[in-house]
Parts: structure tokens; sequence; C-alpha cells
């Protein structure tokens, strides 16, 4: 078998002018942006229907296997695939190279998982979570074969396929999810949901990508993989540490009751900044990539992804803060209410992750994954500490050690890349002012707002309200103070296809 052609012509291919590499970009990150947004549409459907279904106890057993699960999949190969993209020629026997390592890790994960699970249910002292990790081990036989795929077609920004198998994969996880949680099933709702989709995602993108190749165990000459994924490795592995130990810390301290709740408040604090950020920069490290020789178009891409992410996610999340409480209660239903203390701390902290993630896809596509990696390795030593000191006054504590590290995390991380990146951290506070300034005022605005309303008012009734008064106080803010900014949201609307690359990414 041979790998498409077209992908490697496409590589050795003379240079596109900037004006079509911009449209091409843009489109990108629609199909990349707009599949994620429905994709996660359809499976927000079926979670909130299954959450109303399961007991937070269920979710507390699925966050001590995720833990597990995330530590070793960070070896699953994806550092040494993302090599592929970032290398400026390729070949076949590269490709053929980059399947062989994402066979035999994943392998081997599968094994260590499958018959080391009773270790990790005698840490946790729960029996059943060694029964749920020697089924999730099937989530590392897929990997493979949504690697390769995923990594070839974003080299050649081709993210309309990827879009249609993800749409499909998030069909056939919700129905499960459903399925399994209507029939009873209970916690095993949120292990076999996942695998199907994994599985989907296997089979979809492997023949979406038509990538057929004999893998080969070879591995000489191939230490331009092993180098730069072994830094992207290091960086994942660290990452982990940093947003997992959490859960680890917790897991001996608390009992799944408790522990689901913070779990599910941390998922949905994290909604935005997992869901709708990862995808922008699966974009941005290709398309960073490709004009690394341009410093000036980096920086000026570089910050009005800053701008553009702030005005749109600082509202998001300042909103969700302070409307928790009626969220909670109309979403989740009363037996979550629970979790609003945590919610309302954790989506201040998460707003300042919304900027700190933007700087490893530039720096990796700069060729300095070393960056990215001592960033990780700071906020792998900062978080453990801090959960350790707020896991003394209860997971409360752990809530309030998010929002407390993430901010000393971000001035890290920024003062490691700016320099590469070209930028200072004025320009870096800049870019963050005409989103923030406005939505804490908001934010401000809508509390008070809630406190006149009456106390008896149905959680749905009081939703609606303060959501609508932060729709109208939001653009106002934005139209008296940050005009231009509404002229830049604009401007990148109605863009005519004609566009200059600076203004694409």
């Amino acid at each position: 078998m041979v790998s498409n052609s077209a992908d490697f012509k496409a590589s050795e291919a003379p240079e596109e002018s900037s004006e079509t590499f911009g449209t091409r970009v843009r489109s990108a990150v629609i199909w990349r942006s707009g599949s994620q947004i429905l994709a996660q549409i359809i499976t927000w459907g079926s979670t909130l229907l299954v959450i109303r279904l399961l007991d937070p106890a269920d979710y507390g057993l699925f966050a001590m296997t995720q833990v597990i699960l995330a530590f070793l999949a960070f070896l699953n190969g994806y550092g040494f695939a993302s090599a592929l993209v970032q290398s400026e020629q390729l070949d076949p026997f590269r490709v053929r190279q980059a399947f062989g390592l994402l066979l035999l890790l994943n392998g081997l994960l599968a094994a260590v998982q499958f018959f080391g699970a009773p270790l990790a249910a005698s840490y946790y002292g729960q029996p059943i979570v060694a029964d749920l990790l020697r089924v999730q081990a099937l989530i590392f036989l897929a990997t493979p074969f949504i690697a390769l795929p995923e990594v070839m077609m974003s080299r050649a920004l081709d993210f309309r396929r990827q879009a249609f198998v993800n749409l499909a994969a998030a069909l056939v996880g919700a129905g499960t999810a459903l399925a399994c949680a209507l029939s009873g099933y209970g916690v095993w709702t949120l292990v076999y949901a996942p695998i199907a989709l994994f599985w989907t995602r296997a089979i979809g993108l492997t023949l979406a990508a038509r990538l057929l190749v004999w893998p080969s165990f070879d591995f000489r000459g191939c230490g331009q993989i092993i180098t730069f994924g072994s830094a992207v490795l290091a960086s994942h592995f660290f990452w982990l540490v940093q947003t997992q130990a959490d859960i680890f810390i917790a897991g001996r301290r608390f009992d799944p009751h408790a522990l689901g709740l913070y779990a599910e408040a941390l998922f949905l604090a994290q909604i935005f900044v997992s869901k709708f950020v990862p995808p922008l920069n699966e974009v941005a490290f290709p398309a960073y990539a490709r004009i690394q020789s341009d410093k000036g178009a980096v920086r000026w891409n570089f910050l009005k992804a800053i701008r553009l992410l702030m005005l749109v996610l600082a509202p998001a999340y300042a909103g969700l803060a302070v409307t928790a409480a009626p969220l909670v209660e109309t979403v989740f239903g009363l037996k979550w209410l629970g979790m609003v203390p945590y919610v309302q701390i954790l989506a201040l902290a998460l707003l300042v992750m919304t900027v700190q993630i933007l700087f490893a896809p530039v720096t990796n596509a700069l060729g300095r994954p070393a960056i990215a990696m001592k960033a990780s390795l700071c906020g792998a030593i900062l978080f453990p500490i801090s959960f350790l000191v707020g896991a003394q006054f209860g997971l409360i504590g752990l809530a309030w050690a998010w929002l407390v590290a993430m901010p000393l995390l971000l001035i890290v991380t920024a003062k490691l890349s700016a320099p590469v990146i070209g930028v200072t951290l004025a320009d870096i506070g800049r870019a963050v002012l005409p989103g923030l300034a406005p939505a804490l005022v908001m934010a401000v605005a809508v509390g008070l707002i809630d406190r006149a309303l009456p106390a008896g008012l149905i959680a749905p009734l009081r939703l609606g309200l303060l959501v609508g008064a932060g729709g109208l106080i939001y653009p106002a803010l934005l139209w008296l103070l940050e005009k231009e900014a509404i002229a830049e949201i604009r401007r990148l609307i109605l863009r005519r296809p004609a566009a200059a690359v600076q203004d694409a990414i």
C-alpha cells in the first residue's frame, strides 16, 4: 500500500501567494471551528440529558479513571505525529515511521493500562475503577488511526473532511451515551460513549484521508521526529501534571459524590477553553509553521488572536461566574447545586488559561518546542503545590488554587515566549484589555441586577433575564469604549476572499 501521493506533492509545491494562503487558513478555521461548535451542540445535548439520569458519584468514579487515562495518553505519540506538520519537507518513509511509532506506543499503553488497572483501583479504594480502566484501554488501540490521518490533513490545511467525520463521531457518541443511560448502565455509560466516538473517528478519518500505509518499525533517520516529538511529549506530560493533579489528590481525600460535583464544575468551566480554543490552535499551528520566516506576520496574527478570543470568551466566562446558580439549577438540576461555588471561582481561572494556551502553538511552529516545555514544567510544579495546600480547606480550596496558580503561570509563559514571538508584555496586555475590561464591568452590572430580582423567581426565568441583560450591556460597552474592536470583528466577518495572510489567521 502507498500513502496518498497528493499530500506529498502538496508539501513540495511552490509557495502559494499570501492571498491564497490566507483564504485557505480562513476556510480551515471556519470548517474546524464550525464543525467543533456543531459537534459540541450534539454532545452537550446528550450530556445534559445523561447528567440528569446519572448520579454525581458516577462522575466521581469516571474522573478517577480519567486521571490514569490522561497520564498514559501523553505517551500516545501525537507529539511525534505533530513533527510531520512542522517539517518543511516530507516523504512517504517518514510517514511510515510515524505510523510505526504510533502503533508501538499505543499498543504498549493499552497493555499497561489493562494489567495495571488493579493498582489504580487500590490507590483510590474503589474496586470498580479496575474494570472501567480495562475496557477504556480500547481507546489507545484506536489512536494511531486517528492521529496519522489527522496530522496529514492538518498539514494540508484540509479540515473539511475532518469536519464531516467529527460530526458523525459526535452523533455516534451521543447516541451511545443516551442509549446506555436510558438502559441503566450507570457509570459504564461514561465509558462506552467515548469508545464509540473514538473508533468512529478512527475508521472515518482513515477512510477520509485515503492514507493507507504499511507501518515501518525501522526508526533509523527519524531523529527530527523524535527530537521535536520528545519536546512536545514532555510539554504534554507537564501539562497533565498541572491539570490532573487536583483530581489525583482529591480522589483519596473525598468521596465520589463530592468529587463528582467538583469534577463537573471543572468540566463546565472548561467548556470554552477546552472545546473552542484547541480547534483554533490546531489550525494555528500549521498556519504559523507556514509563515514562520515572516516574524512580523507571526507577531501580528498572535496579538490579533488574543484580541478576538478575549472579545468572545471574556464575556462568556465573566457571565458564567455571575449566573452559575440559575444556570446549574436550570441545566443540570437541583442535585447538582453543590457545584455552584466551584464554578464561580473556576470560571475566572479558566479565563486566564484562555490566553495562556495560545502561546504554545506559536513557539512550536517557530521550531522552539522547548519554550512550551519549560512553561509546562513550571505549571507542573506550581499547580500540584497549590492543590496540596488548597486541599487542606476542602474542594473549595482546590478551586481557589486554580485561581491563584493560573495568573502566575500566564506571567511565566509570557516572559518565556514573548521574545521569540516578538512581542512585549505590554503588547499582550493591550491585546487583552478590549475584551476583558467591558466583560468585567458587564459582570458587575449583571450581579447587581441579580441581587435586585425577586428571591423566589424560578431559575430558568432568572437565567434568561440575566443572560439577556448581559447580552445588551456588553455590546453597549464595546460600542462606547472599544469601537475599534467592533470594527475589527466586522472586518473579519465581512472580509473579501482576496485577503492577505495577516488578516486570515
